[in-house]
């Protein structure tokens, strides 16, 4: 297997996760300005769209971007994540993808798209390439996206159950669960700075308001005057409430997340876990005293990372005509 440009880190890698992740795909078949022949004015129209559903509807910036995060992170990069199910079995079926919202707008893309060039471009690319735009569209910095991923068939609640990473995970897991997707540690702090846009539902936190050990306690990590206002919004059975994951901040992509982690604001038992490892701190220490000097390149180095996990590509995979069911 390829192992470009990460050289023998990755390789070690590869090997450590071998039998965990068979035949992990790192991309290949992949490449920027893939429609460039067949469909030229692909990009145009996603950045087009995703424009005009920016202006009437910036809150969704956060849920698009996280559509694309549990796609790759189930099956890899492939679409399943917007596949329907009628027995409701689908990834989005699974209690973890409930919250997902901005279905409506990929489909919105994908229409557009199938007028302009019908039958060329995947759903899967879609996703990644709505991602890179509303990075953009909050203030982010342009990446190139590469394409020339197929979509999937498959589609179980059960495999995004076992796949997705909890809020709740510490260091370890992250690092384990990062590792195995081909990602590195820097990938990790990186994309967890993803979580400057968007909302959380409180079941994803509440535990470390009310019941952190199971015996009724709070989370000692958490700053107690963060966390008292936490707790105003949502009380012990709340499952519905919709919390900023960077209050004040939350529809424009900056380094503040980083800050609040530092000041152990950060909404998540996954955030408060960066700071348990002294390369993940470090990144944070580094963007919070240089206001962010890297971090917006980084993003994007990153998620084209992410956007090469378990890609179909050739003849793997079909081009779906609708996005929520195959062809």
């Amino acid at each position: 297997m390829a192992c470009p440009k990460l050289f023998l880190s990755c390789l070690l890698l590869q090997l450590m996760f071998l039998f965990l992740v068979p035949e992990a795909a790192q991309g290949q078949g992949l490449k920027v300005g893939f429609y460039r022949k067949a469909c030229p004015n692909a990009e145009i129209i996603v950045k087009e769209v995703i424009g005009q559903v920016m202006s009437v509807a910036p809150s969704l910036s956060g849920p698009l971007l996280r559509l694309h995060f549990h796609d790759c992170f189930v099956r890899g990069c492939e679409g399943s994540v917007l596949l329907n199910s009628p027995t409701y079995q689908a990834e989005k079926d699974a209690h973890p993808n409930h919250s997902l919202r901005g279905f409506q707008t990929i489909d919105r893309v994908k229409t557009a798209l199938e007028k302009a060039c019908p039958g060329i471009v995947s759903c899967a690319d879609i996703l990644a390439l709505v991602a890179r735009d509303v990075v953009v569209a909050t203030g982010g910095l342009f990446y190139y996206v590469e394409t020339g991923r197929k979509d999937g068939n498959v589609s179980t609640s059960k495999e995004a159950l076992n796949d997705l990473i909890p809020s709740k995970a510490n260091i370890t897991t992250l690092k384990i669960d990062f590792a195995k997707r081909g990602l590195s540690v820097k990938d990790l702090v990186v994309l967890s700075g993803g979580h400057t846009i968007g909302t959380s539902h409180c079941p994803s936190f509440s535990n470390r308001l009310y019941n952190f050990t199971g015996k009724g306690d709070t989370d000692p990590t958490l700053d107690s005057n963060y966390l008292a206002r936490l707790k105003l919004s949502c009380k012990p059975d709340d499952q519905t409430t919709l919390v900023e994951m960077d209050p004040g901040s939350v529809r424009t992509f900056d380094i503040k997340y980083f800050n609040l982690i530092a000041k152990r604001r950060g909404l998540f038992t996954s955030d408060a876990a960066l700071l348990d490892d002294s390369q993940t701190k470090a990144y944070l220490d580094f963007q919070i005293k240089t206001g962010g000097s890297t971090f917006f390149k980084d993003f994007g180095e990153s998620m084209v990372k992410m956007g090469r996990i378990g890609v179909l590509t050739e003849t793997a995979g079909e081009v779906r005509k609708v996005c929520s069911k195959v062809n």
